[in-house]
Parts: structure tokens; C-alpha cells; sequence
């Protein structure tokens, strides 16, 4: 079987666009003086404000003590806050300041230029299609 080649995994293939998209984002919002897992997790908070450091952590898809020293170096940059569950006042809930929402309203136009470079050799229906296979591989694996 000279010349055959087995098609790398899909596994491999998910995790080639996930670090080159971490690449490109590490280098976008490196002159805001964060990383591309600070902005992650800022516009985690976006669509879901006041959240439990560990939620923030699964939804981030970081370990909790990461996402520790994360929130720190969020809340020293003005970022983001902590203040106190009122139902359960053992549970510091971590919010986005003003601050964190202009940084992230600065960079909304060049993340969606890099979301459309992701994509520009699909087409609309073939963009909907990927959107949607992606969502049913996370579910299967949730």
C-alpha cells in the first residue's frame, strides 16, 4: 500500500484549529496586556454575568485553580469583580466591570474579522452546517 495515506483523526484535526485560533487570538488582544483565556473568559461573562469562579472555570475550559489566578489578574486589571452570592453568601460571584466590557466591545470587530477568515472558504450554508456540527460534537461529549 505504497502511497496511501490515512486521513488524520478528527480529534487532531479539532485540536490543529483550536491552537491556531488560540495563536491568532494570544496575538489580537496581546497590546490589551491579556491572553487569550483572560478574553475568553471576560466574554464568558458577557452572556453570563455573575458567576461562580468554578462555573466560569468549566465554561472557560480551564482548571479551577487556573481560573484562581486568572479572576486575580482580571480583578488587578479592573476587569472584572467578586462580591458575595446573596442566596448563598459563602459564594464570591465574579461580574464584568465597565472596564471589561470596553475592552471587549474594542476587540468585538477584529475577533469577528478572525471568525470570518476562520470560514471564508465555506459558504453560508456550509458556515450554518460547521456551527451546527460542532455544537452536536460538544453535546455528545458533555
Amino acid at each position: 500500500m505504497v502511497g496511501t495515506r490515512t486521513l488524520p483523526s478528527l480529534l487532531y484535526m479539532v485540536k490543529q484549529v483550536e491552537l491556531v485560533v488560540r495563536s491568532h487570538l494570544d496575538e489580537l488582544v496581546r497590546p490589551a496586556g491579556i491572553t487569550a483565556l483572560q478574553y475568553t473568559a471576560l466574554t464568558v461573562l458577557e452572556r453570563h454575568d455573575g458567576l461562580s469562579a468554578a462555573q466560569l472555570a468549566r465554561d472557560s475550559f480551564v482548571t479551577a485553580q487556573s481560573m484562581a489566578d486568572l479572576v486575580r489578574s482580571l480583578e488587578t486589571r479592573g476587569l472584572v469583580r467578586r462580591e458575595r452570592n446573596p442566596r448563598n453568601r459563602r459564594v464570591l460571584l465574579i461580574l464584568l466591570t465597565d472596564t471589561g466590557r470596553e475592552l471587549l466591545a474594542r476587540f468585538a470587530g477584529p475577533v469577528r474579522e478572525l471568525e470570518e477568515r476562520m470560514v471564508s472558504g465555506l459558504t453560508g450554508p456550509q458556515e450554518e452546517q460547521f456551527r451546527q456540527a460542532l455544537a452536536k460534537a460538544w453535546h455528545a461529549l458533555s
